[in-house]
């Protein structure tokens, strides 16, 4: 995008928080919210979750660390990492030096995700419990030589509503990254906040599984017609507006 004092084009940055319970039949709806900020450092991070606390499942991105500090206003964040980047590493190392330990380690994270397939779905307590069982002695096998990053590694195995990876992230961010070509300049700050607006709203449609155009097209004429007041609006947010939707046919 194109600042008024200057001849360059800046780069910013789309960040992506995203929430889906339905890994472990939790009651939150699933979500994703993009935020347009100058950067990617610590200050923008900061900013987005000053307010936050307790779980965040994250890649191996440096930045994060710095909100699990001790002593951290309003309170901690627990910093829970991901297997897949973890993973994605492994095979890296393995493609290039074809080493017997980056085998074994795939191997490893193989069986982990098998254990996975099957929980999918499942209570958080479930989940919890058979990773206990099954996956727990997995990684304690291999956990000597995962020292570095174990903590955050293994933090899913003692909370079922952790997933194992932060693949809920990563898939919220194909839909900007394979469009990128067709949006590739904002104009100005004002355009990629819009944009990280429209993005949320077009995405989290599709993460509840129901058509943007359709909703984003009621919402939009509830809104313009006065029929949903400006204190009812909570009604028209996806999740809600599709067990509404889902009533109605019902009753029809």
């Amino acid at each position: 995008m194109r600042k008024k004092d200057r001849r360059r084009t800046h780069t910013g940055q789309l960040w992506a928080h995203a929430v889906d319970d339905r890994p472990w039949s939790g009651p939150a709806a699933p979500a994703v919210v993009y935020i347009f900020a100058q950067g990617r450092g610590h200050k923008e991070i900061r900013a987005q979750l000053a307010d936050y606390q307790g779980l965040l499942q994250v890649d191996g991105y440096a930045g994060y660390k710095a909100l699990a500090k001790p002593g951290r206003k309003p309170g901690p964040i627990e910093l829970a990492f991901c297997l897949a980047h973890a993973r994605r590493k492994f095979t890296d190392v393995y493609k290039t030096t074809k080493s017997a330990f980056a085998a074994e380690a795939i191997g490893v994270f193989a069986q982990i995700y098998a254990i996975e397939a099957e929980i999918r779905g499942r209570s958080a307590q479930e989940r919890m419990m058979v990773r206990q069982a099954k996956t727990a002695p997995i990684m304690a096998d291999m956990k000597r030589r995962f020292e570095e990053q174990l903590a955050g590694l293994t933090r899913f195995l003692g909370d079922g509503r952790l997933e194992a990876d932060n693949n809920t992230v990563e898939r919220t961010m194909r839909p900007i990254a394979l469009g990128h070509r067709n949006h590739l300049f904002a104009g100005d700050d004002g355009g990629a906040e819009t944009w990280a607006i429209l993005a949320s709203l077009l995405n989290t449609a599709k993460l509840n599984e129901i058509d943007p155009f359709v909703w984003l097209s009621d919402v939009l004429e509830q809104i313009v017609s006065g029929q949903t007041k400006a204190n009812d609006l909570d009604r028209l947010l996806a999740w809600n507006w599709k067990a509404d939707r889902a009533a109605q046919m019902a009753a029809a």
